[in-house]
């Protein structure tokens, strides 16, 4: 997909230009669509895209990934196009700002954050999905909250919430078909849904029962 301001100067040329690289990749499982920026703005919040990085390219993937070129010119839409059919590009992760604050008792991750925060943490991570929209995650977060005080003294536990429609998930990791969406994930890296009652004292009740204790992780280590 090619987003561009169809009022500009150059969209001649981009039009000219893209149908060229769209006919030399004909028949080979490409779709090629352009796109106004002004008629887009679905597709943007979609994506997470800026209007700063207009003209671009964005290309999504039968799987899911996406692969993105900001403030392309008209003469390096085939370059990049042959770069992303050789695997050179690099995919795109949609991701809201990292947080300069976090200091709530719910840490706030973004996809961005996800890996260090979440898997290479070496805690025992309660992960909420949610959506802002969501009226069961409304009704969910002061629970949450009062769960993440009752450990914060436990350095080993760390409950957290991301923005399911704000940032991308990863596939095949995560099963996030509604919100809130719990996920739970040891110290040790085992992953598992939480499907329980939404209370307080059930899901401290299954974070005692399934987290790695301090001293599994110490002989856990030694064993590596």
């Amino acid at each position: 997909m090619l987003f561009v301001n169809f009022n500009s100067g150059l969209i001649d040329t981009f039009k000219s230009k893209y149908h060229e690289v769209a006919e030399q990749y004909k028949g080979n499982d490409i779709s090629f669509l352009i796109g106004d920026v002004e008629a887009s703005q679905g597709a943007f919040q979609y994506f997470g895209l800026k209007e700063d990085q207009v003209p671009l390219i964005i290309i999504q993937t039968n799987d899911g990934e996406k692969y993105l070129k900001p403030n392309v010119e008209p003469d390096h839409i085939a370059s990049w196009v042959k770069d992303f059919k050789d695997g050179k590009a690099k995919p795109f992760k949609k991701s809201e700002p990292i947080p300069e604050v976090n200091s709530e008792p719910v840490k706030v991750v973004v996809a961005d954050t996800l890996q260090d925060m979440v898997f290479n943490s070496a805690k025992n991570v309660l992960l909420e999905f949610y959506a802002p929209w969501c009226g069961h995650c409304k009704q969910l977060a002061p629970i949450l909250d009062e769960v993440a005080v009752s450990f914060e003294s436990d350095a080993d536990v760390m409950i957290a919430k991301i923005d399911g429609t704000a940032n991308d998930i990863p596939q095949g990791t995560f099963d996030v078909q509604g919100y809130p969406t719990i996920y739970f994930k040891t110290a040790s890296g085992k992953i598992s849904q939480y499907e329980g009652d939404r209370t307080k004292e059930d899901i401290i009740d299954f974070i005692h029962n399934n987290r790695d204790k301090a001293a599994d992780q110490g002989s856990r280590k030694e064993e590596l």
